[in-house]
């Protein structure tokens, strides 16, 4: 009998910080915004004005926080969004390709186009 570690494996996330993402599943499937945060361990990722939730919060003087209901971003997982191309502006699928420096970029898998500035 083999034991198995509940460690937490980093993901190879082919997505971005402030990539433009259109969501594909879900219920806020068919809305698109800017990638805010990732977490590669969880496999999920943050995207603007997508998956609003509501936390109560309690006032707290010392840092200067408001109580009431506050509405921030929940994390949605990784394979639930495609990213935007943003010459052709359709979702597409990334690809790789090698310049001729022997850098490797991310690709849009429709136009070619390189995603990396």
């Amino acid at each position: 009998m083999t034991l198995r570690h509940n460690r937490a494996e980093r993901h190879d996330i082919q997505i971005r910080k402030g990539d433009n993402v259109k969501v594909i599943a879900g219920k806020d499937s068919g809305k698109s915004g800017r990638v805010l945060s990732i977490d590669a361990k969880k496999n999920r990722l943050v995207v603007e004005h997508v998956a609003i939730m509501k936390r109560h919060t309690r006032p707290n003087p010392q840092k200067n926080i408001k109580g009431g209901i506050v509405e921030k971003e929940a994390s949605i997982n990784v394979s639930n969004v495609m990213v935007i191309c943003s010459s052709c502006g359709k979702h597409t699928r990334i690809g790789h390709t090698v310049l001729p420096d022997g850098t490797k970029v991310r690709s849009c898998r429709r136009c070619n186009t390189t995603l990396d500035k």
